[in-house]
């Protein structure tokens, strides 16, 4: 632990924030379903990461910090004692702000549709699902984070491709691929 301020690497941290704060608050406010909570919870993310020797984190800063969001997140409920569903209005708040400039109109109906759909898949489809799509991470980090085995992770995203697939079909003659849905460990 770093316990004098003059060796933080200010710099550092900043780019880290910079890079990771938005997808962070977008990942813990969708665990909690509260933006305030999920805010005090990515400050103490950044307080711990002040904190900890960057030679250890540094191959590693997303996964970690990803993982340390999810263990604060866990923390809060178990400190409440109570685990609140992801409720699909709430959820369709907190979309992102950033959209893409070279979005079709069409690509955009398609996309709220599969967010839609997945706001339906079980609470850990849809966790191991955002991680993967909206984070990029790999099978293996998203292990780590969620502290599932690989294989766990792969059958928990193929799963919900599958059931994610099957409906946007029913519903939309637009053909769906996910960006990124390969196979890997």
């Amino acid at each position: 632990m770093i316990s004098d301020e003059s060796t933080i690497d200010h710099a550092y941290i900043r780019a880290a924030m910079e890079q990771y704060e938005g997808p962070l608050l977008r990942y813990a406010s969708r665990l909690l379903s509260d933006s305030d909570m999920a805010r005090d919870v990515v400050q103490d993310v950044f307080l711990r990461l002040c904190r900890q020797e960057l030679s250890k984190v540094e191959n590693h800063l997303a996964e970690w910090l990803f993982t340390v969001c999810r263990r604060r997140v866990v923390d809060h409920f178990r400190k409440e004692k109570r685990m609140n569903p992801l409720e699909a209005d709430r959820y369709e708040t907190h979309a992102s702000s950033e959209p893409s400039p070279n979005m079709v109109v069409e690509r955009k109906e398609a996309s709220d549709r599969v967010l839609q759909l997945i706001t339906k898949l079980p609470t850990n489809q849809q966790e191991v699902v955002r991680l993967k799509f909206q984070n990029g991470f790999s099978y293996k980090e998203i292990s780590g984070i969620t502290e599932l085995s690989v294989s766990n992770v792969g059958f928990l995203l193929h799963t919900a491709l599958k059931t994610l697939r099957k409906d946007f079909t029913k519903t939309s003659e637009i053909p769906f691929t996910l960006k990124g849905a390969s196979h890997e460990n």
